[in-house]
């Protein structure tokens, strides 16, 4: 029997914007450290496809960054992409607090406060992608234009290999 997808921020947002998404969940381990890897291992997809939301305070002003678990971010390409001089990774609490999502569920959609988003380009590399639906052990499957569409977000080189 499958197990019915979670009802989020993120997915009330995407079904009231009419953006088509497949919902994968799977089993997250309450040790996992590294949670995108994690979501690549458990669904099976390579970690340059799966990608993670990380909030920035760029010059204090708080931004979106989406980058694959592949890769670490580029602050300053991040920085120079949202018009700053210099970005920091947010807290962890001003994360949460600001989006209304846990670290290792924060989506890109459904989000408290709408903040600015940059995408990496290497999502483009793919006919889709994977973010987190809103909840550990939940991503949501869709294409990288829809995410941008539904974000108002932009493209940008902010992703560097690790």
């Amino acid at each position: 029997m499958t197990k019915k997808a979670p009802t989020t921020a993120a997915t009330q947002a995407l079904d009231r914007l009419g953006v088509r998404y497949l919902s994968h969940r799977y089993e997250h381990a309450a040790a996992a450290e590294g949670f995108g890897e994690e979501a690549a291992r458990a669904l099976g997809v390579p970690p340059q496809r799966v990608f993670k939301t990380l909030v920035v305070d760029a010059d204090g002003r708080l931004a979106v960054a989406v980058v694959p678990v592949s890769a670490m971010l580029d602050l300053k390409s991040l920085a120079a992409t949202v018009g700053a001089k210099r970005a920091v990774m947010a807290s962890p609490e001003v994360a949460e607090r600001r989006t209304g999502y846990v670290v290792g569920g924060i989506s890109p959609f459904g989000q408290r406060t709408r903040l600015p988003l940059v995408l990496d380009a290497s999502a483009q590399d793919f006919d889709t992608i994977f973010v987190s639906g809103g909840r550990r052990g939940f991503d949501v499957e869709l294409t990288a234009a829809d995410l941008l569409a539904a974000t108002g977000g932009s493209l940008g080189a902010i992703g560097v290999a690790r």
